[in-house]
This record gives C-alpha cells, structure tokens and sequence, in this order.
C-alpha cells in the first residue's frame, strides 16, 4: 500500500486502557501491521510458493490416524443409521442440558451423522456443532428438529452465540423448526423440509444462512438483521432493520428501507465451507468446495458440488494437548490440520505457509494465543481455507490475534483466494481479554465468509479499561471480500479499510456501550469513532446493507459523530445504510455516514439512507 495520511493520534487521557504487554500506538496498527508480530518475534515466511499445494502433500498411507475410524476424542460424537435412536438422543439430551446455558464455559462438542435417517431432535446449546456427513445434505436425514430455543433466557435469543448446524436433511414434524440465533451461529448446507422460524418470542439480534434449502416459508420474526447467501426459499416473512440477501432464489421483494431488504441477485467470488465426509466405502474426506463466480442458490440442489475430496490422512489431527510445535511441523511438511473440540492454549502461533492448506476446527474449537503474539498467522500463498475456529483473547496482550499475509504483501491470488470461513473472535467474558487488533488482512483477494469480531460487553473481565481492544478488523489488500461482517464494541474504528476494490455483503456492528465520557472517545477533535472506515486515500470501494448501532448505557450523553466514513471518490457507493440508538435512544450517532443521515439518537432512534453518494 502506498504512504497515505491516517487519522490523528489519539490524545492521551486518563481514561486510555492499561497496557498489559506491549500496546502499539494507533498510527503504527494503521500503517504497520507486521510490527504487531515482529514485535513478539514472530515471523510469517511463505514456506511454498504461491502456486505449491497438493502435489506438496504427503501421499496416502502416511496418516497418524486410521484412515477408516478417525480418532478425533471424546467430544466428537459420531453415529451410523444402525445406532438406536434412544442412544443418539441419550447423548444429545446430555451434551445440551450441560450445554444450554454455558455461555462462557469450557465444554466444547461436535456431534456428527453418517449417511441414512435418524429419528431424534437436536436442541443445540453453546459450542456445539451438529453435522451431517455426506457430500449432499439430503445423504442424512433427520426425521425431527434441528433446533435451537431460548427458553433459557425468557425467549431472548440475543445471547444465543457460538453454535452450528450443517449438512442436514431436516423434516419437522410439527412442519417447523426452529433457529433462534444472533452472531457466530451460522446455518450451512442445511435443507428443511418445512418451515424455518428465527425467533423464539422475543429478540433476536442477527445471523447467518447459505447454501441452504427451506421448503416453506422463513420468518425472521424478530430478527433484528440476517444475511443470507447462496439459499433458495418457498418464501420469506418478516424484516426489522436490515435483511441482505445474496444470490437468492426467490428473495422477498421490497423497496429499502420499507421493508428494509437489499437483494443482490448473484454472489460474485465464493468458495463455501469444507466439510467431513464419509464416502460409500467408509472412508472419511475433508470435502473442499470449488471456488465459483456469479452464483445463486444451493451448490448441491439438483446437482454434485464442485471441489475436492481429501482424505482425512493428509490431516494432522489435533487436541488441545498437542505441542504447537508438531502442529507447525506437521504444516510445514503440507500437511493439513484439523482442530478437534477443545480450548488450545497455544505457546506460539500456529503458522499456515503452504499454499492451499485447509484448517478446520470441530465443535468451535477455541484457541487462545500465547502472550503478545498471534494465534493464527497464514502466508501470502494462494487457496489457504481458513474455518471453524473461535479465537479468544488471552489476558495479556497480543498486539494482534491472527494475520493473513505478511507486511507488503502484493502477490495475485485471484484465481485461487484464500477465504476465512466462520472465524469468530473474542476479547472478554471468559476472562479479561486483551487485544489491540483481532484480524488484519494484508494479502490481496481474501474471502471473508461470516466473521463475528466481539470485544465482549458482558460476562467475565467486561469494561472500558479491563478488556481493552482497539479495532476489529483492518484491511490492507486489495480486493478483498466480505460476507456476512459481524464487528463489535471495540473501542477504536471497528473496520479500518486501507485497501483497493473492497467488497462487504452485509455488516452489522454495536459501537462500545461502555465509554465513560466523551472526552475518553475522542477521534482528536471528532466525537467517537466511525464504526466502518475507509481510507481517505481509497478511490474503489463498494458496500450493501450497513447497520451501525449504539448503545451508551454507562454514559447516554456519548455522541459518535458518524457511524460509517468513506471518501469521496467515483468509484466509492454506498447502498441500504443505517443508524439505530438502541434502548430507545441510549446515546446518538449524529450522521449515518459521513455528514448525511441522522441522527439515530433520543426522539429519532432509526435512520435510514438508501444509497451514498
């Protein structure tokens, strides 16, 4: 990227948070981002060539595992059509009565189906993952509900975080089922012979579908904002605030923001999520879906997806007891990785150099990255597949939590992205995380594929100086795509966008709730920070359906002067954007995006602009 002027320092105050570790300035996280790893000395070398990948793997018959039965311990639960059906459900009602409510807890589970049926239903809690095992979803087939509720917070899905359901037949026998979600709890392959149902009564604050098939009617009830890409739907019911749907057949029509929908007819670069899979002979593959452009609909749906099957041997199977440095030799030698259900407390980064290398976590495998370095650094290579992973801030500072490419990284990876799939972050409610950066992205051509970056506002170790986190996500490369932006809280810009050609399919943040005053949210002389910015210095830039909301319930009297900042440029659009004081009013953001719309505050808590410039 070349040297463009950024936004001033933030003034020193009495407010700024601790530092625990070593704390980079603003201007160094905005112009530098490798220093954040060169400070703890760690580097991330491309170990292959960006067009090395497969060819590079080790041959069959090397497994550390057999290849025919994984061992992929205790907390992944796997069952065959010939299991009884008061086993299977013994099992699930198990892993959900200790689940349901464990929010912030160490339990982590994947329950995985082989092909056939199943009369069971699946009430899925926290960290839990349910999963079919078939290359089409209609290979396992689930005579019941896949589901998830609220009962245990009143019928308020607005907690019900890191969960998943995949790869599944469904046929409700009431004709619905049910999936009361907000962030991290994505919808993938999933094919519902009925109804679906996002709510269960009472709020419910976002999620994710694609590549999914629902018979009947979904409503989204009260969903607050939901994307949906790659799906196709009898219909839809229902919108709140902002409903984006991508490459969706039959997409409810409607003019923003009333209904507040935005449609985009085609996905324009995606490659889905890998999944496991087991073949006719038994055998189990990690499945890696192609890369397509111009999309709509479901990639198995009247058809065989596209991709490439590997055999789970080529896999280095993982547990939180294995040494990070057998897991960077394993990858080292090409090698892929598959995380298995648990917390990693990781005493170095796990360090991805081979083009092509697939990371898959199980059950929302979680890693907490060693003091003052990352979890996660993946080189400037082509096709790295990234998904299934919770990253969780560790007390002690890391500068930043996971990097894709090094700084300067400038090699073409458009025929062959490397793409991030359900990579969620977390800085407090554990524990008093602390972290100046989750994700910066210096590679070019990257697919973000549902990300949910959160400085926690509740739970364990929550405050304005206790988890302290300045900015969600900054982005250096060029054409890099975004589906599906969860961002929040953090206490800086939530999104700093340096580079060219980006693209986000939907984007849905809270600014922090917890500024004590605003003189500690000061940008220089400006009230608080933009939620989503771009460069000054960016000409191309394109976004649909942005949703920035506030809520400064320890100080109302907070202000953010803008809740998106963009230049004005030709090649810089804007469409379907909002503003929401949350509570009724609690705190205002004066503009929606840079001096137009607004405000959202006390007496006028929505704002609405369907297209900037």
């Amino acid at each position: 990227m070349p040297d463009t002027p950024r936004p001033p320092q933030r003034p020193d105050d009495p407010t700024e948070p601790p530092a625990h570790g070593r704390r980079l300035s603003r201007r160094t996280l905005l112009t530098g981002i490798a220093v954040a790893t060169g400070a703890a000395g760690v580097g991330v070398a491309a170990t292959t060539a960006a067009g090395a990948g497969p060819a590079a793997r080790p041959p069959a018959g090397t497994s550390l595992r057999p290849l025919a039965d994984p061992d992929l311990g205790p907390n992944v639960h796997i069952f065959g059509p010939e299991t009884p059906s008061a086993d299977i459900q013994a099992v699930l009602d198990g892993i959900f009565d200790a689940m349901e409510t464990d929010q912030f807890g160490t339990g982590r589970h994947a329950v995985l189906f082989k092909p056939g049926s199943y009369a069971v239903n699946a009430n899925v809690g926290y960290y839990t993952q349910i999963a079919g095992l078939g290359l089409s979803p209609d290979d396992v087939a689930i005579d019941g509900t896949v589901h998830v509720e609220a009962d245990w917070f009143d019928g308020n899905a607005t907690h019900n975080f890191w969960r998943c359901a995949e790869n599944l037949s469904v046929s409700p026998p009431d004709g619905f089922d049910r999936w009361a979600v907000s962030q991290a709890a994505p919808y993938r392959r999933m094919h519902v012979n009925g109804d679906l149902v996002l709510d269960d009564g009472g709020w419910s604050s976002g999620g994710f579908m694609a590549d999914c098939r629902v018979e009947g009617d979904v409503n989204s009830g009260s969903q607050q904002q939901w994307l949906s890409r790659d799906s196709e739907f009898g219909s839809w019911t229902g919108a709140n605030w902002n409903m984006v749907f991508v490459g969706v057949e039959n997409a409810p029509a409607g003019q923003f923001p009333e209904p507040p929908y935005t449609v985009v007819d085609s996905t324009p670069l995606i490659r889905e999520k890998p999944f496991l899979h087991v073949d006719d002979a038994g055998a189990w593959h990690v499945f890696v879906p192609a890369l397509r452009t111009d999309t709509s609909g479901t990639t198995w749906h009247q058809a065989t997806p596209e991709g490439e099957s590997i055999p789970v041997e080529q896999f280095l199977v993982a547990d939180p007891d294995t040494p990070v440095p057998e897991i960077n030799a394993a990858l080292a030698e090409g090698r892929h990785l598959l995380l298995t259900p648990g917390i990693y407390w990781l005493d170095a980064p796990i360090e991805v150099g081979h083009a092509d290398t697939v990371v898959l976590g199980l059950g929302l495998a979680t890693l907490v990255p060693a003091p003052g370095q990352p979890a996660v650094t993946v080189a400037d290579v082509d096709g790295v597949k990234v998904a299934g992973i919770l990253i969780d801030a560790n007390e002690q500072n890391s500068p930043l939590m996971m990097l894709v490419g090094e700084e300067g990284a400038d090699a073409d990876h458009s025929a062959n992205p490397t793409s991030l799939h359900d990579v969620f972050f977390r800085i407090g409610g554990m524990h008093a995380g602390n972290a100046d950066v989750s994700l910066a992205i210096n590679s070019n051509h990257v697919i973000c594929d549902h990300t949910w970056l959160w400085r926690g506002d509740h739970g364990t170790g929550i405050g304005w100086n206790t988890n302290p986190a300045l900015y969600g996500l900054i982005v250096n490369g060029d054409d890099v795509t975004a589906y599906g932006l969860f961002v929040e809280h953090y206490q800086d810009y939530q999104v700093f966008w340096n580079g060219e050609r980006g693209r986000t399919y939907f984007y849905q943040s809270e600014m922090p709730y917890d500024p004590p005053n605003q003189e500690s949210w000061m940008n220089g002389s400006t009230r608080g920070f933009a939620s989503y910015k771009v460069n000054d210095a960016v000409t191309d830039h394109r976004a649909w359906g942005l949703g920035v909301y506030c809520f400064f319930n320890a100080n109302p009297s907070v202000v953010s002067e803008r809740g998106i900042e963009v230049p004005q440029a030709p090649g810089v659009a804007l469409e379907h954007l909002l503003a929401v004081s949350l509570g009724g009013g609690t705190g205002t953001i004066e503009h929606v995006v840079n001096d137009t719309g607004g405000p959202a505050g006390p007496g006028s808590v929505e704002s609405y602009v369907v297209s900037y410039p």
